[in-house]
């Protein structure tokens, strides 16, 4: 953007001539329509700060409503406390929605600017340095606010609120709150809010040890009214004390259930019972609501009936995640014997074992699955988008057209998909399908043309081009959904050593047998998916020499988050060549996630690393694996956006903190705002 205002700052406006250059037009030659396109590409600070000095075409350009109507600050590590004060005086005005989410790195002082935005509608603070008087001051001069994010943590008091920011409140329709310490934050200030969620991230234990409770204290006991919500959704973190304040929330809930209500999610890690008052929240909503979306925890539906009295509208969302729903009650009772459920965007099935087979619960693992149930399911929901069957044995029975992946190729809408990796395994061995030879990385020849070692002469099965495709229902399957944004392909007896927001378990079970026909080939399917943005591979036993992998990194070039888990033999990595191979090509990676025992992260691996340009988050988890300090160094210096560094290796104590010693005196001083952990 500097070379356009060299261009054009002498003249002031931008000559005629300008128009045309060299070989092509120039950039400003552009309608204004394409230009506001373009950089509307851009981030804000970059935009107002910078771009917006080059000329006046540009100056102009840069404060059109539709680029300063909104200004998203999150995961922009380059916007400092001086850019973000010096953006908010010059369009403070014109920002209507105002994303904040994670900028931990700007001070309490700075937050407070946002209060010069007045004509805020919307604004997310989660993540920020607030306190409950900051808060006041802010909400108390955004009289127009309408949607607000906030974290509630150790030390809030809603006694400080003022009667303005009480007042703003009274106001908010939608509430997005995180809360870090037993409290109902601002909900009881909120009289009229249609859309609440809750994240719940309070500890059982302080640092120094004490046990928290979960009674909340005196003060904050005022009861909420929900008279108006639409909306709820909780998404619990483990542990006791999160499901003791939710539960306050719910009574609340269970006196009176709103009318309006057509959403209630709660996600909650293990098991969660029920009390009285959820019991009588249930049967009040199977009285007085339609729903339209609805995650229940597990015990609440296993073995109860309140699905067959539930009644749902126009329906858009389910989740019975890990429930002992059968396929003929999801058939009878949700499907409704096979009703039309176009309007079902979303439906989660993860861990539900039974799900595809028939009322008997008696199902072993390595029995097949029903296919008529899922082929009425997918008849019945031919608009699903978001599918997820991950976390349970889901085999095909033998016969054309009965494959699990040859009915799912019939949602053609898919965006996101999860699946076990034993469901994506041929029925059986097949004398017509031709062994698929993995491709491996072109050797070049001094200035001759390349050869490819291990691949026979004729067309290249990879390079998606003319010739003959492998045969495999996978391969098929991905190619009818050519749309699809997220996959995920992991092992349905994978449990993950550090996972996010369910309870650890320490005894993993070996990977089922069909999954052992999954390998390279398939993996290497994936490569179809030129939109592919969201990666997940887990427990792949058969993956030999992970050529599968370069594939991907070749053809999905919109690739920006993966995470690989256990693939291949645990005791020996056999990828790894592989993986620096692929990981060349991923210029829009941002996310890479690791978990592989015995991994050696080396200077190959870090090297490769190195040329992933957008790389922001690295995570690596290897028992009994090994880092090269001098290799890790030599990464952070080269990869500047590097953020969060997570390395969990076998490596000794002493070895880790003189390499996060090493990390804190190399980086400069806006480089050490980063998140190192390396335990």
């Amino acid at each position: 953007m500097a070379s356009i205002g060299e261009d054009a700052a002498s003249a002031g406006d931008v000559p005629p001539a300008a128009a045309a250059v060299a070989d092509g037009a120039h950039l400003l030659g552009f309608s204004d329509e394409i230009l506001l396109h373009i950089l509307s590409h851009v981030p804000s600070i970059d935009l107002i700060l910078n771009v917006r000095r080059t000329c006046r075409k540009l100056a102009a350009l840069c404060l059109d409503k539709s680029l300063t109507h909104t200004v998203l600050l999150q995961k922009d590590y380059e916007a400092s406390e001086d850019k973000v004060k010096q953006l908010v005086t010059e369009i403070g005005w014109e920002i209507q929605q105002l994303s904040m989410a994670g900028c931990y790195w700007l001070s309490g002082s700075t937050v407070e600017h946002v209060a010069r935005c007045r004509g805020l509608v919307k604004v997310n603070l989660s993540g920020c340095h607030l306190t409950s008087l900051r808060l006041s001051k802010v909400l108390s001069a955004l009289q127009r606010l309408r949607s607000l994010a906030i974290d509630v943590s150790p030390g809030f008091d809603a006694s400080q609120l003022s009667g303005e920011c009480k007042a703003t409140l009274s106001r908010v329709r939608e509430l997005k709150q995180t809360l870090y310490t037993p409290s109902y934050g601002v909900v009881p200030c909120c009289t009229s809010l249609e859309k609440l969620l809750l994240y719940f991230e309070i500890l059982d234990r302080t640092r120094e040890g004490a046990v928290l409770s979960g009674q909340l204290m005196v003060g904050q006991s005022n009861v909420p009214r929900y008279q108006h919500l639409r909306v709820f959704y909780a998404r619990l973190a483990p542990g006791y004390i999160n499901q003791e304040v939710v539960r306050l929330y719910l009574a609340v809930l269970s006196d009176r259930t709103p009318e309006n209500l057509h959403a209630f999610l709660i996600s909650v890690p293990g098991s969660f019972a029920e009390s009285g008052a959820t019991k009588n929240l249930l049967e009040s909503m199977a009285r007085n609501v339609a729903l339209d979306a609805l995650q229940l925890p597990k015990s609440w539906l296993n073995g109860s009936a309140l699905l067959q009295h539930m009644k749902f509208s126009s329906p858009f969302y389910f989740s019975f995640s890990r429930c002992a729903l059968s396929g003929g009650h999801l058939i009878r009772r949700v499907i409704d014997g096979g009703r039309d459920l176009r309007s079902l965007a979303g439906l989660n099935l993860s861990g539900c074992a039974h799900c595809l087979a028939p009322d008997s619960l008696l199902r072993k693992a390595e029995d097949d699955i029903d296919s008529g149930i899922l082929e009425t399911l997918v008849a019945a929901c031919g608009n699903l988008r978001h599918l997820n069957l991950s976390a349970a044995h889901h085999h095909s029975p033998e016969g054309p057209g009965r494959h699990l992946c040859q009915l799912l190729a019939r949602l053609c809408h898919l965006r996101s998909l999860s699946l076990p990796v034993c469901a994506v395994a041929d029925s059986a061995p097949r004398a017509d399908r031709a062994p698929v030879q993995p491709a491996t990385h072109a050797v070049p020849r001094g200035f001759g043309k390349k050869v490819r070692i291990g691949v026979p002469s004729g067309p290249d099965p990879f390079s998606g081009q003319a010739g003959p495709l492998p045969s495999s229902v996978f391969w098929s399957l991905l190619k009818s959904v050519p749309f699809l944004d997220r996959l995920e392909l992991i092992g349905s007896n994978f449990s993950s050593a550090m996972p996010r927001n369910e309870p650890a378990i320490r005894n993993s079970l070996p990977p089922c047998g069909r999954a052992q026909s999954v390998g390279d080939s398939e993996v290497a399917a994936i490569g179809q998916l030129a939109f592919l943005r969201h990666l997940t591979l887990a427990q792949l036993p058969s993956i030999l020499t992970g050529s599968g992998l370069v594939s991907i990194g070749v053809q999905c070039q919109q690739l920006q988050s993966l995470s690989l888990a256990h693939l291949g033999t645990m005791g020996k990595v056999a990828y790894t060549s592989a993986l620096a191979d692929m990981l060349k090509h991923c210029k829009r990676l941002k996310d890479l996630r690791l978990e592989q025992p015995y991994f050696s992260a080396n200077a190959q691996f870090f090297q490769a690393l190195s040329q992933c340009s957008a790389l922001q988050r690295l995570c690596l988890v290897s028992r009994s694996g090994t880092l090269q300090p001098e290799a890790v160094l030599a990464f952070m210096a080269r990869c500047l956006h590097v953020v969060v560094c997570h390395l969990f290796t076998g490596e000794s104590l002493s070895t880790c903190r003189s390499l996060q010693q090493s990390l804190l005196r190399s980086l400069s001083l806006q480089q050490q705002t980063a998140w190192l952990s390396i335990p």
